[in-house]
């Protein structure tokens, strides 16, 4: 499904990544782990759509990301991949629900439609009694899973999780952990995963370490 080929990005005279090859396939739950720095938040950016590497090709269903110009970028990114970050990053001015539609309203998808699969998956994900609350009135375990809804929303090929676990404690890192291989179990959902968690890097079909921008 996913194959990065000869990746390459340097920040002016840092050379983050020095030519990764990956490849995922569907329904894989793939983590990369690795030191601060090595280049683990750059790579997923760049799988993702979020950036651009120097040098290399990013293929998603065949489709070559890299050559695709900023809008349709934009828009290929809204409805195949989905993302989950450390800090959530929901709005705080909407509810649970609305932050879930949000990316289905973007697509222009049936908004009917986007809500009543935002509340499946809230439900699914066990915040559905949350969902007209807003993240300052949710724990950091609900946020985080209104988060992985928000990240699928619109049905996404690929999700991509950069230290999905790492702003939570203990009990409620190793809920969302189990949510990842429900989700995968339940709707063939793919995961690539860059984490600093040893116990959810271990969980993963494969586990990938970076050093020095390059795959050991």
């Amino acid at each position: 499904m996913l194959k990065a080929t000869d990746i390459v990005k340097s920040y002016n005279d840092l050379k983050v990544l020095k030519g990764i090859n990956l490849e995922v396939a569907k329904s894989e739950v793939i983590s990369i782990v690795g030191a601060s720095g090595a280049g683990k938040s750059t790579l997923l950016h760049i799988l993702g759509t979020l950036d651009t590497p120097d040098g290399g090709h990013v293929y998603l269903n065949n489709n070559n990301v890299v050559k695709l110009g900023n809008s349709e970028r934009g828009k290929f990114r809204n409805r195949n991949i989905g993302f989950i970050f450390q800090f959530h990053n929901l709005l705080p001015e909407f509810t649970a629900i609305e932050n879930v539609c949000i990316p289905g309203f973007i697509s222009k998808s049936n908004s009917s439609e986007v809500r009543k699969r935002a509340h499946e998956l809230l439900s699914i994900l066990g915040v559905s009694q949350r969902e007209d609350h807003k993240p300052s009135q949710l724990s950091g375990g609900e946020q985080q899973r209104v988060a992985v809804a928000r990240a699928l929303i619109n049905n996404p090929s690929i999700v991509f999780a950069d230290e999905p676990s790492g702003n939570l404690d203990s009990n409620n890192a190793r809920e969302l952990h189990q949510l990842f291989f429900k989700l995968r179990e339940d709707f063939g959902q793919t995961f690539v995963i860059a984490t600093h968690n040893e116990e959810l890097a271990n969980m993963a079909d494969r586990k990938m370490e970076m050093k020095d921008g390059l795959f050991v």
